[in-house]
């Protein structure tokens, strides 16, 4: 296996993927030893800079800003100084005043950005060299993402970031769930760099404490993935966890700081209302979801309704500014079998509708999170019912489970509901636990591996592009008997790096 680099034809951009070489087959055709060439299998690669043989890696330093390029002569964007209060002294990109810079706002005006471009050749893997042809084109990806159908969360502040796309019409994505230290450590940059090579498409940052600007920035800067957040988790940490002192302007200054800091997505549980609360008391298992209960006790502690609702239109901008996605994050997602697809469920679910249509007046990317725990029969009821009030957005399954009983193997409960997910539409599953303190690399592999024969084998079933090119490859390979060739071609040869 080896990294190989492909350059655009429209933007100034260069795509790292992998390419697995493959031996020769030996043919007996009368005594005589005769070698037919096999093709080699280029494949979706998320280790970034970290799968370089070439690659020596500095946290410090963080990886190389392969987008910065894309920005210095743009004249939407404007170039921020940095100041005495920003601990990294680094400087900053956000919209010119009047300006738009979103990836929807210019694929509705018929432009294929960098982003788009990188994107296409990525979900492509070179199957065009085998002969196989692909309906994702630099402007298939453009159509995708102005009808809404697809994002791709690019801060213009990640410019480390490899682009990529989350949407039905692609690749299943995953996600993984972290936590970092105080002060950014090697520990943390080893958690990224091992998420990354053992297949996380999307990094998410969950961690409770109010981290230092130094911290996550340090985190965003050392990661070839898109990187996101719950911003209310960040604001609580403000208030150093007293819930009633929780604000708009509060949850605004956090969201700010990370959005500067280069965060692409921002989980924001703006569906959640206070007239859903008293919906919830019929539950087994009431409200699990950590955001969802910190909201549901700020109001009913201040009478009011949830603050993230009636100033969803001010975090569109805020999203914006940067080009950052907003994830409409489930705060009412079922916890227990018994509790799914309940009514609580599909009135949050309800009002999501409306919130992806001021999101979309503001052309920023969007995408919906959800169900919780659920049954795989309930599995399409729900997901038709989602693509039909969400109007087909991007979803988001994090760590949902088919059974409560998955104690201690609950990534293989995950995995068997992401599939399904997946096969009806999800887009990004993953994200069942966070990994705290030191890295258990064993576990973390574990982990991503069951979510990428998940997210595979619904690839397989979608019928994307040159999905079955790698199938067919280690079929082939173990009916030969080539044994390092099968090896190297599994999802598991992946997992050691």
């Amino acid at each position: 296996m080896k990294k190989i680099y492909v350059e655009g034809e429209i933007n100034n951009v260069r795509v790292g993927m992998c390419q697995i070489n493959l031996s020769d087959t030996l043919i007996d055709a009368d005594s005589d030893n005769i070698l037919k060439k096999n093709n080699p299998v280029v494949v979706y690669d998320t280790s970034g800079p970290y799968g370089d043989s070439a690659f020596r890696a500095d946290f410090s330093e963080g990886l190389p800003r392969i987008r910065e390029s894309w920005y210095t002569r743009r004249k939407d964007i404007v170039f921020n100084p940095h100041n005495n209060s920003d601990v990294t002294n680094r400087s900053f990109f956000s919209a010119k005043e009047g300006k738009c810079i979103t990836q929807m706002y210019y694929a509705k005006k018929r432009m294929i950005t960098p982003e788009m471009e990188y994107v296409a050749i990525r979900e492509n893997q070179q199957i065009e060299a085998l002969g196989l042809k692909s309906y994702i084109t630099p402007d298939f990806v453009r159509k995708e993402i102005a009808s809404g159908r697809a994002v791709i969360p690019a801060n213009i502040n990640h410019l480390e970031l490899e682009p990529m796309v989350i949407g039905s019409r692609f690749l299943v994505k995953i996600n993984s769930n972290i936590t970092t230290d105080k002060v950014f450590s090697k520990n943390d940059a080893e958690k990224v760099r091992l998420n990354c090579c053992f297949g996380a498409d999307t990094l998410m940052d969950i961690s409770r404490e109010r981290l230092p600007a130094l911290s996550r920035r340090y985190l965003v800067r050392n990661s070839p993935v898109p990187v996101g957040t719950p911003p209310l988790y960040h604001a609580l940490a403000m208030v150093e966890g007293r819930i009633k002192d929780l604000s708009w302007d509060v949850y605004r200054s956090a969201l700010i700081e990370q959005l500067m800091q280069g965060v692409d997505f921002v989980s924001v549980h703006a569906a959640m209302k206070r007239k859903h609360l008293k919906m919830t008391t019929h539950r087994l298992t009431g409200i699990v979801s950590s955001a969802g209960r910190i909201l549901a006790e700020w109001m009913n502690i201040h009478k009011e309704e949830n603050f993230l609702n009636t100033h969803f239109p001010e975090i569109c901008e805020l999203a914006g500014a940067y080009d950052a996605v907003i994830s409409l994050g489930s705060g009412l997602r079922p916890g227990s079998i018994y509790d799914s697809n309940d009514k609580v469920q599909y009135a949050e679910l309800a009002e999501m509708r409306e919130l992806v249509e001021i999101a979309w007046k503001h052309y920023v990317q969007v995408m919906a999170e959800g169900p919780g725990h659920i049954p795989m029969n309930k599995i399409e009821l729900y997901m038709k019912e989602y693509r039909y009030i969400c109007r087909g957005i991007p979803f988001f399954s994090p760590g949902m489970l088919t059974s409560d009983l998955a104690v201690g193997h609950e990534h293989i409960a995950a995995a068997i509901g992401g599939a399904q997910m997946a096969w009806h539409g999800a887009s990004l599953i993953g994200g069942l636990k966070s990994q705290v303190g030191i890295v258990n690399a064993d576990r973390m592999r574990a982990d991503l591996l069951s979510y990428r024969i998940a997210a595979h084998s619904a690839d397989l079933a979608k019928g994307h592009p040159g999905a079955q090119v790698r199938d067919n490859a280690f079929s082939k390979a173990k009916q030969e008997n080539r044994e390092s060739d099968w090896t190297k071609l599994s999802l598991n040869a992946f997992m050691n790096q």
